[in-house]
Order: C-alpha cells, then sequence, then structure tokens
C-alpha cells in the first residue's frame, strides 16, 4: 500500500487572478508543468484532479483524445458542454463519464451562485481510438458501481457513517481517494484529500473515523 498525502498534491490554476482566475487545482499525479517520473500513473488512473472553481470560473473549450474521464461531483453545480452536442448540469453525488476516444472539445464551468467542487479522474483506455461518448449518472447509489469497462476499471462509492465498516474490492489494483471525513484502512488513517494506491487488494476494509466519503476504484490490472 502506497498512501500519498492531501499536503503532497502539486496546486496549480490560480485563486485570485490571471489566466486562470477562480480556479484552484490540487493534483494527486505529475500533471501538465509538475512533472514527477516517480508519480506518472498507477494502472490505468492517470490523473486524480481535485478542482475548486469560484462562481464565475471555469475552463474554455479545450481538447481531450484517448482519455477516459470520469468527475464527481462535491458540492456545487458543474455545467458541461462539448464537441459532440451534449450540454449536461453535474450535481453533487452525480458521476459524469466523457469517453473522449479519438478526439473532442468541452468546456467546464461554475455557472452558478455557490462555489463548486469536483474530482476528475483521468484513466487511460484499454483500446485507444472509436467514437467520442458521454454518459451522466445522476444521484449514484453507493450499492450500485460505476462500471467503466473502456478502462478495465469499476468505481465505487462509499459513503459511510462513524465506525461503519465497508469492503475493499479484492483486485489487482486499487486506487482509494478520500472526498471528506476520516477511515481507516489497514493500519494507515486517511484524511480527507489523502490516497492509496494498493496492488493486490485482499481482505481490507475501510473504518470511518468520522462521517466519510471515498472514492474506490477497482482496476483490473496495475
Amino acid at each position: 500500500m502506497d498512501v500519498r498525502r492531501s499536503g503532497d498534491r502539486f496546486r496549480g490554476g490560480d485563486p485570485a487572478t490571471g489566466g486562470s482566475a477562480g480556479i484552484e487545482t490540487l493534483h494527486a499525479f505529475s500533471f501538465g508543468r509538475f512533472y514527477d517520473p516517480d508519480n506518472l500513473r498507477f494502472g490505468p488512473v492517470l490523473a486524480c484532479n481535485e478542482e475548486r472553481l469560484a462562481p464565475g470560473a471555469g475552463f474554455d473549450e479545450h481538447p481531450h483524445s484517448h482519455t477516459e474521464i470520469v468527475t464527481w461531483v462535491v458540492e456545487g453545480e458543474l455545467t458541461h458542454r462539448d464537441s459532440a452536442s451534449h450540454a449536461t448540469v453535474v450535481r453533487a453525488g452525480d458521476v459524469q463519464h466523457l469517453s473522449s476516444a479519438a478526439g473532442v472539445r468541452h468546456v467546464e464551468r461554475n455557472d452558478g451562485e455557490h462555489p463548486l467542487t469536483f474530482i476528475q479522474m483521468w484513466l487511460a483506455p484499454v483500446e485507444p481510438g472509436g467514437a467520442p461518448s458521454y454518459t451522466h449518472v445522476a444521484g449514484i447509489a453507493d450499492s450500485t458501481p460505476y462500471a467503466l469497462p473502456e478502462a478495465g476499471a469499476m468505481l465505487h462509492v462509499r459513503r459511510q457513517s462513524e465506525g461503519e465498516r465497508t469492503a475493499v474490492p479484492d483486485a489487482a489494483g486499487v486506487y482509494v481517494h478520500v472526498v471528506r471525513g476520516g477511515v481507516r484502512l489497514g493500519d494507515e488513517r486517511l484524511e480527507e484529500g489523502d490516497s492509496a494506491r494498493i496492488t493486490e487488494s485482499r481482505g481490507l476494509e475501510l473504518v470511518a473515523l468520522r462521517d466519510a466519503e471515498v472514492l474506490v476504484w477497482e482496476l483490473g490490472a496495475v
């Protein structure tokens, strides 16, 4: 188990003024100008970015290709528009999946009146290319994982009350990101923003130290 702490994430954006005004980003993996050759990916997981957007802030239209982009809104509302004619408002508890395939362009904005926080995760596809696609699942339930066969992965959402225990999938690889609260994972204590990369997970449990929300990626290979 390789634990990465919240405070060690790379900081991007510009919370005050400038070209990325009103945007603060926390990168768990090497990303853009923050290059770390020892932190490029974990299995298919290429990025796990926590994005904080002030009202009116956003990312102008930009391209993606050969990447599975999965977004989890923590609070606020995310406006999504893409070149494949999808236009959606993604709210807290929703999962959004943009399969960029051979190429797509999109816009992400906070058009609401309140701050927006979302976790965006990029995964490498098993097979590159193809036609882009878009999926929006409103109010995903804890008991219903989101399958991502394009990347050989499955996303589990864990919302746990203090003291509650849930099993971690037994898998070749597991990536755990704590959205809020605190949990114990094996002998490790994980707080908000912490993550863990687990190889050959067997018999592990997440124990909520207080009310918690955790994203767990079950990976077919690492």
